[in-house]
């Protein structure tokens, strides 16, 4: 089977020549394969007569188009297409009473598509594009099986659904308070008491998600939906939200799109993996419980079904941090910093050269005004800083400006450092956004050219804060490993605030722990070596790790467990087989 997709937001015949058109051979030879229909500006490309040349693939400007030789058997298994020419959904999901089913894969599979036709909000298809089916005909297609029975629930209106979307910062366009916004949803919102009173446009990413998870959860519902709902949160934080939806899926049916493999293995039951090409086409492969899901995905091979989705990721066993073979950049001692009520002591210690070091703690702790010490923006109230560093800095928000990807990064060559081309745009995939507005970037596309951007700067020290967000799995990895190379090569520094605790071991070196009291009192303490940091970290929360013994990924033990319980007593919170 062959499809062919067309991406029209990227098309521009405007232009270009319709290179598409002009060099295609069956258009040449009189068959009419690719054309402009009638009162429409973009080519259509008619499957059924296009050969698979690839020619137009190649001839389009703008790499708007994309031909996909697929298994004929999936013909069958088609669930839902986006008009003629776009992306293609293939099998979906089975939700199931008292399981947290999980949905894994890279963005622009296909997850959120699933979420929308398991929650009634989007109408499947079954690739009809001309003249949709009617629920009679889709329940038909599922006869005689359990998704049958779900549509027929949605079609007759029986089953009650509660979704909590995947960017929950636009939330902050709400114009009222917390409390007034609580109201309006109908819920009572437990747990938020303390922030009621602040404007939704006032409070963090962290307690947005919050609010947004509280108001989904408790609507009375028969169906759940998470799209993302670790975005912003810390450690604990999110770990508390996986054992609330656990709970909550006892007698209800939860499904949970989620890029933290840690929590995504703590919550899930089930696992889908979903395998294709960004924005092109889908497939939801079979079941598979939480641990060999996440292991099978890691390993980017699905041996039932013989498929080949991604290179490997691998996880390492760190050796301990050599520090006399590296030089220090900076070095501070017994700083602090009081203001507005807040007060940040950091204890003494060195950064050195080459490294990436991980900063973990809650949010609203201090780790942003460490880095502005160290960079001299803001003088420390106590306690002296050897040297002065210049810093390039990724916020935790992002707010794009009014120009294209190329625009932005062609405007500020002179800053960037010699290696930002070869080392950064091209193995994180810049240059093919080079066209888009930053306005009409995904959010994990607009998160991968800002840390980006910040790598590609002349600085000592990089701080990159929470750059998992919005990123799936797959880029997570991808990011991390370029972090690492560009301060291994440019002999720089990196410090990376992340609540993900599988980032945090594929980037890092070393490790600093914030801990106190948000809003009112941080205390800064290393940097160690990543598992001395760690364990002082996870103490703090009570959880251990252990690690997997087929992918060696960072595992959370069920508190109480066997494991746990060992692991404490030994003071191995972050154990290392």
């Amino acid at each position: 089977m062959r499809i062919a997709v067309i991406d029209k937001d990227r098309c521009q015949p405007k232009k270009c020549s319709m290179e598409c058109i002009k060099y295609c051979p069956r258009v040449r030879g009189g068959v009419k394969a690719i054309e402009v229909p009638e009162g429409e500006e973009k080519p259509v490309i008619a499957e059924e007569l296009c050969v698979g040349c690839g020619i137009c693939v190649h001839k389009c400007p703008f790499k708007a188009i994309h031909i996909e030789n697929l298994a004929e058997e999936l013909k069958e298994d088609l669930i839902h297409q986006y008009g003629k020419n776009g992306f293609r959904l293939f099998r979906l999901p089975l939700p199931r009473r008292g399981k947290v089913v999980g949905l894994l894969g890279e963005n622009g599979i296909g997850k959120t598509t699933c979420l929308q036709i398991l929650s009634g909000k989007l109408k499947p298809n079954l690739g009809r594009i001309e003249e949709e089916p009617g629920w009679e005909e889709i329940i038909e297609e599922w006869r005689g099986t359990e998704l049958a029975d779900f549509f027929r629930k949605i079609a007759d209106g029986n089953i009650r659904v509660s979704y909590k979307p995947q960017y929950v910062d636009k939330l902050s366009s709400y114009k009222g308070s917390v409390a007034e916004f609580i109201d309006e949803m109908g819920v009572k919102g437990r747990g938020l008491e303390e922030i009621m009173d602040r404007k939704m446009s006032e409070i963090s990413g962290g307690e947005l998600q919050k609010v947004a998870i509280t108001v989904a959860m408790e609507k009375e519902a028969d169906i759940y939906f998470f799209d993302e709902p670790s975005s912003y949160l810390d450690i604990k934080n999110r770990l508390e939200m996986a054992k609330r939806i656990r709970e909550l899926a006892e007698n209800k049916m939860v499904v949970v799109v989620e890029h933290d493999l840690a929590v995504l293995d703590f919550l899930a039951d089930i696992i889908h993996i979903l395998y294709g090409k960004k924005g092109v086409f889908g497939v939801v492969a079979g079941a598979k419980t939480a641990r060999h899901g996440i292991n099978l995905y890691l390993s980017g091979y699905l041996k039932e079904e013989n498929v080949r989705f991604g290179e490997e990721i691998k996880f390492e066993k760190h050796p301990p941090r050599q520090l006399e073979e590296k030089e220090v950049l900076v070095s501070f001692k017994g700083l602090k910093k009081s203001y507005n009520g807040f007060i940040l002591e950091v204890e003494s210690g060195e950064i050195y050269r080459g490294e990436v070091v991980g900063v973990v703690g809650p949010n609203g702790i201090g780790k942003t005004t460490f880095v502005k010490m160290l960079a001299g923006v803001i003088e420390p109230t106590e306690g002296e800083i050897d040297a002065k560093v210049k810093v390039s800095y990724k916020p935790q928000y992002i707010k794009p400006v009014n120009a294209t990807v190329g625009e932005l990064f062609e405007s500020n060559k002179e800053k960037f450092h010699l290696l930002y081309d070869k080392e950064i745009l091209n193995p994180l995939g810049i240059k093919d956004l080079f066209d888009r507005h930053l306005e009409d970037l995904s959010g994990g596309e607009l998160q991968t050219v800002a840390i980006a951007f910040c790598l590609s700067m002349e600085a000592d020290i990089y701080l990159i804060d929470e750059p998992s967000a919005y990123l799936d799995a797959k880029q997570r990895m991808k990011v991390a490993k370029t972090m690492k190379r560009i301060m291994e090569k440019e002999n720089k520094a990196a410090l990376v605030v992340e609540h993900d605790v599988y980032f945090i071991d594929m980037v890092s070196q070393a490790l600093m722990v914030f801990s106190g009291e948000p809003g009112k009192r941080g205390v800064a303490r290393g940097p160690f070596s990543l598992r001395e940091g760690m364990n002082l970290f996870l103490k703090d929360l009570g959880i251990t790790f252990r690690r997997d013994e087929e992918s060696n990924r960072p595992r959370v033990n069920k508190i109480g467990s066997t494991l746990d319980r060992q692991q404490k007593a030994i003071g191995e919170y972050y154990y290392e087989l």
